[in-house]
């Protein structure tokens, strides 16, 4: 749809016969609704929703979204280490009395 398109374009393309998705990283999942005779664009868009769910595309996309890779051992000894020197740093500050215990105020 290019940027110029006019409202009656836009209906053109609403009353589209065939929605189709393709999912192409793993296994090539294609998921199509063909309109029936009398069914309106709200059924369609449900039907096209029940077969997206059903189809298990959604589940996929949203468990690969945020993936990140694993960190070395190296990264996580790391990482452990300077939470043990911060906290070691805060109980020595803790114990001459420059940090008070309380916690700051939480946001939600």
């Amino acid at each position: 749809m290019s940027a110029k398109t006019t409202a009656d374009q836009r209906l053109v393309l609403l009353r589209a016969t065939t929605v189709y998705v393709t999912v192409p990283p793993i296994n090539m999942i294609n998921v199509e609704v063909t309109k029936k005779n009398n069914e309106n664009i709200t059924n369609l868009i449900r039907r096209f929703t029940k077969r997206m769910q059903g189809s298990g595309v959604l589940r996929r996309v949203r468990k690969i979204r945020y993936w990140d890779r694993p960190a070395s051992d190296f990264k996580k000894k790391q990482t452990a280490l300077r939470k043990m020197g911060r906290r070691e740093e805060f109980e020595k500050l803790y114990k001459q009395g420059k940090i008070s215990m309380e916690r700051g105020r939480r946001r939600f």
